[in-house]
């Protein structure tokens, strides 16, 4: 039996198999098998830090960097909610003397919108666009914060324990929920939650702790073994 073991956006387990056992090019969601846990969890605390990428995106050492990842603009599921509070949330952070930011623009289009929009800053390196592909949690390791419309960011800033804040305006799923539930994120919701919630200040970076009994990793394992135990029954 070739099994595979997937988790929606919503946090339940859902398993797919290959074999002739009746689950033939179906996928069947578990029954019971919501879980709390964010797959980042997994891969995420086996970062291998790389120091140097502060000074090779020019910042000093002193600087207190931000990365910002814009919403899903061109996704079924956006909400232009999210929109605004980009914008509400760069002109804070733009007040701010010692901020920098790194924005990350999820395509060509987008990166042109927001270069025209904030040429200003981008003259002066207050807003930093990548001219290359940037490792993604070593980016994240270097901020001192996280603003993000998009999922999988906010969720490995949580896994890294960097304050990460979410300007996503659509369905929350039930990972995302549990890790506001436990202080790890942070939900933006309206403009004036921006200076309210957004707290300002240089993270203290400890070496990420490696953690070998993740608890997201067991579920996924304890999830493979109900699975094909029942399906072996």
């Amino acid at each position: 039996m070739n099994l595979s073991l997937k988790w929606d956006s919503f946090g339940r387990i859902i398993s797919c198999s290959s074999d002739d056992s009746g689950f033939k090019g179906t996928c069947a969601e578990t029954q019971g098998a919501e879980v709390s846990r964010a797959e980042e969890d997994v891969y995420v605390p086996r970062l291998h830090v790389d120091a140097s990428l502060k000074k090779m995106m020019g910042f000093d050492e002193n600087d207190l960097v931000v990365t910002v990842r814009p919403p899903a603009t061109e996704a079924h599921y956006h909400n232009p909610e999210s929109d605004l509070l980009l914008d509400a949330a760069l002109k804070f952070l733009m007040q701010s003397p010692d901020v920098h930011v790194v924005l990350l623009p999820r395509n060509e289009s987008q990166a042109k919108i927001l270069r025209q929009t904030w040429s200003k800053w981008i003259d002066s390196r207050k807003i930093v666009i990548p001219a290359q592909v940037m490792d993604g949690l070593n980016l994240i390791w270097s901020s001192d914060f996280v603003i993000s419309g998009g999922g999988t960011m906010n969720r490995e800033a949580a896994a890294l324990g960097v304050p990460v804040y979410s300007i996503f305006r659509g369905k929350i799923g039930a990972v995302d929920r549990h890790l506001q539930m436990d202080g790890r994120l942070i939900l933006i919701e309206s403009a004036e939650d921006i200076a309210k919630k957004i707290i300002v200040k240089r993270r203290q970076k400890n070496k990420p702790q490696l953690i070998d009994q993740r608890p997201a990793l067991q579920a996924i394992l304890g999830g493979i073994a109900e699975i094909t135990g029942a399906q072996a029954s």
